[in-house]
């Protein structure tokens, strides 16, 4: 576990103007395995995009939900699956598609 990677969570607040705002707020950061899971291409809009799904191995982490989000060497990442390796309470495998954050 070579790899710094941070949690963040979403957190909605309401502006003076009684609007929600959202917002990500970082959790915790720690250390982490990664390793590419796949690579798979495809047609969305005309246009040939890819997408590359990420396993992150970490110790086990209290709080940790699917509605989190990872941020690794400046990408972000969302969290699809979240896999307690054999109920043990020791490591966590987590599963997560990079995503495109210039939208």
């Amino acid at each position: 576990m070579k790899h710094r990677i941070t949690f963040q969570k979403l957190i909605l607040a309401t502006n003076e103007n009684g609007f929600e705002i959202a917002s990500w707020q970082e959790f915790k950061t720690v250390w982490s395995k990664v390793s590419n899971l796949y690579g798979r291409e495809y047609y969305q809009a005309a246009s040939v995009q890819e997408e590359q799904t990420v396993k992150f191995t970490i110790r086990y982490l209290k709080g940790l939900t699917a509605n989190m989000r990872i941020l690794f060497e400046d990408r972000q990442y969302d969290i699809i699956s979240i896999d307690n390796i054999k109920y043990e309470g020791k490591y966590i495998e987590i599963k997560a598609p990079e995503v495109d954050s210039s939208g």
